[in-house]
């Protein structure tokens, strides 16, 4: 095919292009014709066709997404909010720290190795381009059923992937989740989550200012892989026949990208840079259009300088490349031979590949010949908005009509515990060394807290002890039974598990993953979702920072879960004083927090005991989640807690199995007399947490409980190597550990 310029596209208007099969619909290109006042240039087809597609421009989401600014809580702790790389809050003693979760989930079922392994490439990049050094990384999996043959195939290459890629990083893994459920057949979740620290000074933002400056393009070399990938692959629906589209998954080298990490951090602090931009989805057309349209200029590119390792590449396919370890820089020319010399030492290939001008269009040259002439803004901020149509599904009210509150119960002591023995063994309650044992939680010395603890939690200052926790969850089985109820319910166990360990919630970024956006049961789903995280949002004072939508998850008409995951950073004060997970010590009095209702739907028991899947979801109270975090967080502060664990999958009965096998020490449990067992072992309901205190403390910290009108309730001691539900049934340390522990080694191992 020959050269296609600005020049050919004047004169020959009428020249069919394939912009449906570049997945953009005829509304769409005609909206580019209109724009351009002409018909575009294939290059220019091809920067449209990715920064217009579902996963770059938001297009089915932006009207909704749009509460989280207008619902923001007041927050004098956010720097930096949504519409940049990663939102920036305000931790303490001049510190910020930077956080965000992405998807790279059909990358991932395709290759599951490059696919997850470039996710965390791609996050870590987000980070760094914020101005700050990452320093760690979180990964919220869902696979399909355990069992599966296609998840044997699935998850270990996920799993190698993270780790390979952020090992090699020097990364610690501080949490995530695994989570199996069949409707994630076909449609894994593969979401990365990094946290970057830096001084306030030194936050650096995505813009292109200052005529004359000139764009650097550094790092590796731009390739063939990752042409159309995740920004294609991510806003399409796979079909029944499962993934034909290898060649779009872009390949990782994390050797590369520790380079590119220390050479960029060098850059910043000798403040060498004025604008900056990782290269992801939509590779060079994101990064040049967007850093345009930040700026107060216009941009001028010769696309022909683009350092290459394939040179049969097109000028289309080297703009939609996502090939990885990829940064664009803007420098002032005064600059430029020291930004060059620095790039030298650190072995990254760096070059001018064009400047800021003065007008408003952003220009791309290909060996002289104009081949891209178009307002930036329009390709990178004014894409299509669609308000999709949505309705509540007929099936709605059938499915929460069926209550799991329902269904058969154990009736003796024999039967309870062989219940218990069942969910402390079942995949997605199960010990998950397995898999977090392939990941270096502790690299870099400043992990403080790791899984299997509620939250991971990471030292920023050596000196005053100040640090950050962090905590992902989602629910997908309740959001399927009330998204509204199912998103609060996923940022209120977020924040809780964060509160557990003593620091103060802070700020959320958000993951949100859904079917496909052109089905309006759906856009319902998504619509409630992204409504009752804002209204929970405002009510916690927790704002949404910045995060990702991953839409088309699904295979043919089955959809997954509407499945928000939902990440909450937490600050502490001094490290030195968070509260661990485990019974550590004989003696200690165990608390419950908050109050017991009869609430199985959607539970861990109602999936394992009778694979259901139907009802209301547990009630949330947002008021009391913010009491339950207060006293936890000044419980740690003060010295009255030694232990403390969320109430949430599994309910009392999982809560105590962690705490006493990740303590080494068995308790003397006593139950509610009111409570019918199977309620108080295994219902879900929200705003609890046990904790275990010295028995000096015991008194203080139930009567703050009192003042403050939190339900306290001594429920039994740290004691022995048995879990004993007294009046029901004993079961050994050393049975429920074999139980636990054996699940994922006998599927993967």
């Amino acid at each position: 095919m020959s050269l296609d310029t600005v020049k050919n596209a004047l004169e020959h208007p009428d020249v069919e292009q394939p912009f449906a099969e570049l997945g953009l619909k005829p509304d769409e290109y005609t909206r580019i014709r209109e724009i351009l006042g002409r018909r575009p240039t294939s290059s220019e087809l091809a920067m449209y066709s990715v920064m217009w597609s579902e996963h770059c421009s938001y297009k089915s989401s932006k009207v909704h997404l749009r509460q989280f600014g207008d619902k923001m809580p007041e927050n004098d702790a956010m720097l930096v909010g949504i519409g940049e790389n990663a939102g920036v809050v305000d931790v303490g003693q001049g510190y910020a720290v930077t956080f965000k979760v992405e998807s790279h989930n059909h990358p991932s079922y395709v290759e599951p190795y490059q696919g997850a392994a470039t996710g965390i490439g791609g996050i870590v990049r987000d980070i760094l381009a914020m101005g700050a050094r990452p320093v760690a990384v979180m990964d919220p999996l869902r696979f399909g059923a355990a069992e599966h043959p296609d998840t044997r195939r699935v998850l270990p290459g996920v799993v190698a992937g993270i780790g390979g890629y952020g090992n090699c990083l020097g990364l610690p893994n501080i949490g995530g989740e695994i989570v199996f459920d069949p409707c994630y057949q076909g449609n894994p979740l593969v979401n990365a989550l990094c946290v970057g620290v830096m001084k306030h000074e030194d936050i650096h933002l995505a813009q292109a200012s200052g005529a004359g400056n000139l764009v650097i393009l550094y790092g590796a070399r731009t390739g063939g892989d990752g042409i159309g990938g995740v920004s294609v692959l991510a806003s399409e629906t796979f079909d029944a026949d499962g993934p034909a589209k290898r060649p779009a998954v872009q390949v990782g080298d994390p050797f590369q990208e520790k380079l590119l990490i220390e050479c960029t951090l060098e850059l910043f602090r000798e403040h060498l840079v004025a604008g900056i931009q990782d290269l992801g989805g939509a590779g060079l057309s994101c990064a040049t259009s967007e850093l345009a349209s930040a700026g107060s200029g216009g941009m001028r590119v010769e696309l022909d300088t683009v350092p290459l390792r394939d040179h049969t590449l097109s000028p289309e396919e080297i703009l939609m490349s996502e090939s990885q370890e990829r940064m664009c820089a803007v420098v002032e020319p005064a600059h430029v031979a020291r930004f060059m010399e620095i790039c030298d030492k650190w072995d990254v290939i760096a070059t001018v590949v064009g400047e800021v001008t003065e007008g408003d269009r952003l220009e791309i040259f290909w060996h002289g010949e104009q081949i891209v002439d178009v307002p930036p803004r329009t390709v990178a901020h004014e894409g299509p908005v669609y308000e999709r149509p949505y309705a509540r599904p007929q099936w709605q009210d059938t499915l929460q009509a069926d209550a799991a509150e329902r269904l058969p119960r154990p009736g003796t002591a024999d039967e309870l515990k062989a219940t218990l023995l069942d969910l402390v063994a079942s995949p997605n309650l199960a010990d998950k060394s397995w898999v977090t044992d392939q990941y270096d939680r502790y690299v870099l010395g400043n992990t403080v807290l790791a899984q299997p603890e509620d939250s991971g939690m990471v030292r920023i200052d050596e000196e005053t002890g100040l640090g950050v926790a962090l905590a992902t969850d989602g629910n997908g089985r309740f959001c399927k039974l009330d998204p509204y109820t199912g998103a609060q319910l996923a940022l209120a166990e977020a924040y809780r598990n964060v509160a557990t360990t003593g620091a103060r919630p802070l700020a959320v970024t958000d993951c949100l993953n859904f079917g496909s956006p052109e089905d309006p049961a759906v856009m319902w789903q998504f619509a409630e979702t992204t409504r009752g995280l804002a209204d929970a949002c405002q009510i916690l004072g927790t704002p949404v920072t910045g995060g990702n939508v991953s839409f088309y998850n699904q295979t043919g008409e089955t959809a997954i879960h509407p499945t928000p995951v939902v990440g909450v950073l937490g600050v502490i004060d001094d490290v030195e004083r968070r509260t661990p997970v485990g019974f550590a010590e004989e003696g200690q009095i165990i608390l419950l927090l908050g109050d017991t209702h009869e609430e199985l739907s959607g539970s861990a028991w109602a999936q394992v005991a009778h694979d259901h899947l139907g009802g209301l979801p547990p009630r949330v109270d947002l008021e009391r989640e913010r009491l339950l975090a207060e006293i936890l967080i000044a419980g740690s502060r003060d010295g009255m807690i030694d232990a403390a664990h969320d109430l949430a999958d599994g309910g009392l009965a999982q809560a105590l199995v962690e705490a006493c096998l990740t303590g080494g020490h068995g308790a003397r449990v006593v139950l509610a007399e009111d409570l019918d067992p199977t309620v108080a072992l295994f219902s879900e309901s929200a705003g609890r947490a046990i904790v275990a205190v010295p028995r000096s403390e015991e008194m203080r910290f139930t009567d703050m409980c009192k003042v403050r009108g939190l339900p306290c309730a001594r429920i039994g001691v740290v004691d022995g190597d048995t879990l004993d539900f007294q009046g029901h049934f004993t079961v050994a340390l050393d049975e429920l550990r074999t139980a636990h522990e054996q699940t994922l080694k006998a599927l993967f191992g």
